[in-house]
């Protein structure tokens, strides 16, 4: 699983998050921690540029989000 988020190098939450997938056995390496900050555009042409070089089946875990802590729902994308 590939973790790519705009949380930035520091803090709890890369941490926290690997825990969680770790405890559930899922294997995961960090592709990009510091996606410019709540600007989605950002990322998805980040991770766009990136995904192109890793094995098809990759599962990715993404969290860009210019409004924390909103009733969004998640995306899911096949």
């Amino acid at each position: 699983m590939a973790l790519f988020t705009d949380f930035g190098p520091e803090g709890i939450y890369i941490g926290q998050m690997r825990a969680v997938l770790a405890d559930a056995g899922l294997p995961v390496f960090d592709l990009m921690n510091d996606v410019p900050a709540f600007d989605p555009r950002a990322g998805a042409y980040l991770l766009a540029a990136l995904a192109d070089s890793l094995p098809a089946g990759t599962l990715y875990l993404c969290v860009v989000d210019p409004g924390v802590g909103t009733g969004r729902m998640p995306l899911l994308v096949r």
